[in-house]
Formats: structure tokens, C-alpha cells, sequence
């Protein structure tokens, strides 16, 4: 086989390259790809490239598994640790581009060809190292890792990530109203709500919500920096996922603002950017009812369940930098309780005179605000008998709460384990 490519190819030609500049003549593996290029690739574009390697290598073995080691070993290999492969993807920085682009232009027919500049080899050799490494790693990795032992995290484990969002929930006071709270519940709800029954596409498996576009889409805006307030979780417990990391902070967001307990359970992986969900999938605050029931009915919620997540809303606030609205549903906005109901039943509301977009002000002290949906739970009929129900009784309301919650944040998740876990509060 004979093959060329050009360094002023565009990234993405030259990695959907690679299966093409291989020779695999009888008694020989010929690799043509600059050490350059390779030291230049992001984790999951190099997962890519070994990945096609073991595909080659190894015909007939399993994809997933394959998969599965060309990320691992990428991940090993982009650690900073004193190793001969590190020390081989160091030593390729230093490689001349313009020694790679001519001999990429002159392409190889043969291995003869090759031999004729020590470059050649040189790249031949790096790359069959790194093919070599990956294979290893491919076909001994697992007996490797049983040998070391494999850390399996356990209830205590995760209640240890518990506390500790709970302790910066303390120390980090100075966000809206006094805590991150409301915003972890948003980053949960948010990264849960995209979940598509029909199709069985999105939800919280994948964290998604990492990568543009989803993490640009309108209805995210401001959800940054709930993220960047895991981060440090994220670094002392590197083990556990970012999919897994975003719905335990729910749970401990609303524990810790004294609403119920959630059950819930580990078992989420992340995914990459090819997993993003379309625009659209979460509700739109300017609709109404027939709305709310398009967009819930989608991820399998009924009636009840619509109303009983609305709840949320007695935390938090809006922003007129992020949603356009403005101002926050309860006078408590960092307590859960179930304040949200009453004041819809209780309070009188009017339009807001302003120059944002349409929504509702309390009559008596004008500070606090609905949203068209909030309303359309009071002006459907249905709806409004689990309004009254919940304005009522909070006991129902965190029973009902509680339940939604832990199904919204399952949705789309394929579990190993039946078994839930719950968390003890911060003291």
C-alpha cells in the first residue's frame, strides 16, 4: 500500500488517515505518521489513532474492549510520570515540522524507500513504539491492573465526596443569596433533563454538557460555574465521574438546604463530545402547559411529577445575563421547602413592567417573581390540584420530591446495581 499525507492537511484528514498509511506487507508494519503530530494531539484524538492501530492489530478482537484500552492507555500516556513512553512523546516535540511535510509529500512505496533517510526511521520506530505500547497495554493491561487491584468505590467513598461538597458549600459563600447550592441543583436537573425516552439519548450518563455545543446552548448559560465549583472535587477524587460527580452535588445541594433525602446510586459514564445533545430539549420558561407536558411527557414524567419537580423553584433565582428573567420565586432562596406552592396559591401576581421579557411580580412587595410555566401550574386544572395538594402538605411534597428526583436523575443511566445509597447530612 502505498500512501502520502500532507501536514497541511486539516487535523481531521490526517487522523481519518491513519488507517491508510500503513503497509502491511507480509512480515512488516510500516507507520508513516510525524512523532510531531502525534505529541500534538489532544487525549481523545490520540484514543482515536490507537485505537485504529489495535483495530489492525488485533482484527478480531472486541471493539468495546479495544476501545476501552486505546483510552486508557492514551490516559496513561498523557500523565505526566518518569516513563520510557513519556519520555518518547517528549522526545517528539523536538522533531522539525519541515522535516515531517517533505518527507510526507515524497511518500514511502516500500520499506526500502524508508531507509533512505534516518528521519524516516525514526518515525517508523516512534510510532511502532507507540503501537507496540498500546498493544501491550491492550493484551496484558487488565491482568496488570487485577494484579495491582482495581479500586472499587464504596458507600463510604462516595460519602466522602458528599462532605466534601458539603464543606465548600459552607466555605464558598459568597454566590448568589449566600451559597452554590441552587446552581448545583440547575447543573444536575440541567444535565438529567435532556433525556429522550424515544431515542434513549441523553440524560446525566455522558456530562455532556463539558463540551460546546451543549454547553453552549441558552438554556446552560451560567451553569459554568457550578462546574468550575466541582473542579476541586473533581482533582481530590479523580476515580469518580464527572456524570456521577454532577447528580451526587444535587443530591448534596438539596440535602444540605434541608430538603429530603435522595436516594442514588453510582454507575454513570462520561462520554465524548459526539454524544452532545440537539438544542431544545429543556423546557423553555416563556411557554405554558401544553409546553411543560411536550417536553416532560418526552423523558417519561406525568402530571404529577411535572409539578412535583417544579418545586425547585422555591431555590434559587434568575438572571437577567443568563435566562433574561430576573429576580427569585420564594423569600427563602436557599431553603427548600414548599413555600413555591403557596405563594402561587396564596399570592397575587401581575405582570412585571419592564423591559425584559414577559413574566410576573408579587403584588404586595413586588421582590419576587413567576415565570409563564410557573403560572400555567395554576391555570391547568390538573396541575393545579398537585399545586394545592403540596401547598398543603410539605411532608407530601418532599415524599413527592424526593421520588422525581432520584427518577430524573436515573434517566437513560444503564446501571449495574439495583442497590441505592443515601447520604447522611453535614451536621
Amino acid at each position: 500500500m502505498v500512501a502520502t499525507m500532507s501536514s497541511s492537511w486539516p487535523m481531521r484528514y490526517q487522523i481519518a488517515a491513519v488507517p491508510y498509511i500503513i503497509d502491511k506487507s507480509p512480515g512488516k508494519l510500516q507507520l508513516l505518521l510525524a512523532p510531531v503530530l502525534l505529541s500534538s494531539l489532544s487525549c481523545d484524538t490520540l484514543s482515536v489513532f490507537v485505537f485504529s492501530l489495535l483495530s489492525i492489530l488485533y482484527p478480531n478482537s472486541n471493539t468495546y474492549t479495544m476501545a476501552s484500552a486505546a483510552r486508557s492507555f492514551t490516559r496513561a500516556l498523557r500523565t505526566p510520570a518518569a516513563s520510557s513512553l513519556n519520555s518518547l512523546k517528549r522526545s517528539a516535540t523536538f522533531v522539525p515540522r519541515t522535516t515531517f511535510a517533505q518527507q510526507a509529500r515524497r511518500g514511502y512505496a516500500d520499506a526500502a524507500g524508508a531507509k533512505k533517510g534516518g528521519n524516516g526511521l525514526l518515525i517508523g520506530g516512534l510510532v511502532a513504539a507507540l503501537a507496540g505500547g498500546a498493544g501491550f497495554y491492550y493484551m496484558n493491561g487488565a491482568e496488570q491492573v487485577k494484579a495491582a487491584g482495581v479500586f472499587t468505590p464504596k458507600q463510604e467513598d462516595y460519602q466522602k465526596v458528599y462532605d466534601k461538597i458539603a464543606q465548600l458549600l459552607v466555605e464558598h459563600d459568597n454566590y448568589d443569596d449566600g451559597s452554590y447550592g441552587p446552581v448545583l441543583v440547575r447543573l444536575a436537573w440541567h444535565a438529567s433533563g435532556t433525556y429522550d425516552a424515544e431515542t434513549k439519548t441523553g440524560g446525566s450518563n455522558g456530562a455532556t454538557m463539558r463540551f460546546p455545543p451543549e454547553g453552549d446552548h441558552g438554556a446552560n448559560a451560567g451553569l459554568h460555574a457550578a462546574r468550575d465549583f466541582l473542579d476541586p472535587v473533581k482533582k481530590e477524587f479523580p476515580w469518580i465521574t464527572y456524570s456521577d460527580l454532577w447528580t451526587l452535588a444535587g443530591v448534596a445541594a438539596i440535602q444540605e438546604m434541608q430538603g429530603p433525602k435522595i436516594p442514588w446510586r453510582p454507575g454513570r459514564n462520561d462520554r465524548d463530545v459526539s454524544y452532545c445533545t440537539p438544542d431544545g430539549r429543556l423546557p423553555d420558561a416563556s411557554k405554558e402547559q401544553k409546553h411543560l407536558r411536550a417536553i416532560f411527557n418526552r423523558m417519561g414524567f406525568n402530571d404529577q411529577e411535572i409539578v412535583a419537580l417544579s418545586g425547585a423553584h422555591a431555590l434559587g433565582r434568575c438572571h437577567t445575563d443568563r435566562s433574561g428573567f430576573s429576580g427569585p420565586w420564594t423569600f427563602s432562596p436557599t431553603t427548600l421547602t414548599n413555600d413555591y406552592y403557596k405563594l402561587l396559591m396564596e399570592e397575587k401576581w401581575a405582570y412585571k413592567k419592564w423591559d425584559g421579557p414577559k413574566q410576573f411580580e408579587d403584588v404586595s412587595t413586588k421582590s419576587l417573581m413567576m415565570l409563564p410555566t410557573d403560572m400555567a401550574l395554576i391555570k391547568d386544572k390538573s396541575f393545579k390540584s398537585y399545586v394545592e395538594k403540596y401547598a398543603k402538605d410539605n411532608d407530601a411534597f418532599f415524599k413527592d420530591f424526593s421520588n422525581v428526583v432520584m427518577k430524573l436523575f436515573e434517566l437513560g443511566v444503564p446501571f449495574e446495581t439495583e442497590e441505592r445509597m443515601t447520604f447522611k447530612p453535614s451536621e
